[in-house]
């Protein structure tokens, strides 16, 4: 064979390996971009649910503490606060920081010698839009599967339990750390938060009247039984 014909040999089969290896570039290429696109679409997934999670976490915890600090602050300066849920049950009570919406925490100081018209509002803090205080169809119903025994898992804010009707929708704290209605009755409540629709982002919080104790509850699902578990 000539030296001619041999490097015409050479340089068809340097060019096949050549295009050979650009071709398998290409699907590598395609593999790769179809790979993220995968995990793109998980990651997309998960800080959805991680947002959501956060919607309703941030909702449950400045509730929480609202509680907490309005018993904390009536210890404090032995001075009575009141936390209202949705409208405030205080008839003609002032809103200097605006009117209240259905989805917010109120905070509210009374002080010694004036009537209950004349409370000072603290602050309002109000729900994300997909969160409301909402007993979601799916929860425990049964009086010893709620929490603390409180209602039957089906009014969204129940305080004033055992005291007429019950379903009121404030809890005031007394110098001594109890918590009460307006009427002096001895206030156990509970109420409910969760994303709309979702039941198992749904969370409790109850008050004990005699002490103003405060627990804060998280829905379960194992093997799909809805169940209360302590925070």
């Amino acid at each position: 064979m000539s030296m001619r014909i041999r490097n015409h040999v050479r340089r068809s089969r340097m060019q096949r390996r050549s295009l050979s290896m650009h071709g398998f570039s290409i699907i590598e290429m395609m593999m790769v971009v179809a790979i993220l696109l995968v995990v793109s679409a998980f990651a997309v997934f998960n800080t959805q649910s991680a947002l959501n999670d956060a919607r309703v976490n941030g909702a449950y915890n400045s509730t929480f503490m609202q509680l907490r600090l309005a018993r904390e602050r009536s210890i404090e300066e032995r001075k009575r606060y009141i936390v209202t849920f949705g409208q405030p049950a205080i008839a003609g009570a002032a809103t200097p920081l605006g009117a209240p919406t259905a989805k917010s925490v109120q905070l509210f100081r009374w002080d010694a010698g004036t009537p209950s018209t004349a409370v000072v509002q603290i602050s309002t803090i109000d729900l994300p839009s997909d969160v409301d205080f909402q007993a979601i169809s799916g929860v425990p119903v049964a009086p010893a599967a709620v929490p603390d025994g409180f209602g039957a898992g089906s009014v969204s804010i129940d305080f004033d339990q055992g005291v007429g009707p019950g379903g009121g929708n404030l809890v005031m704290f007394m110098p001594d750390g109890s918590a009460r209605d307006l009427l002096g009755n001895s206030n156990n409540g509970i109420l409910y938060v969760a994303r709309n629709g979702d039941l198992a982002s749904s969370r409790a919080i109850t008050v004990f009247g005699t002490s103003g104790r405060v627990r804060g509850w998280r829905l379960t699902l194992p093997g799909g039984v809805a169940t209360w578990s302590q925070q």
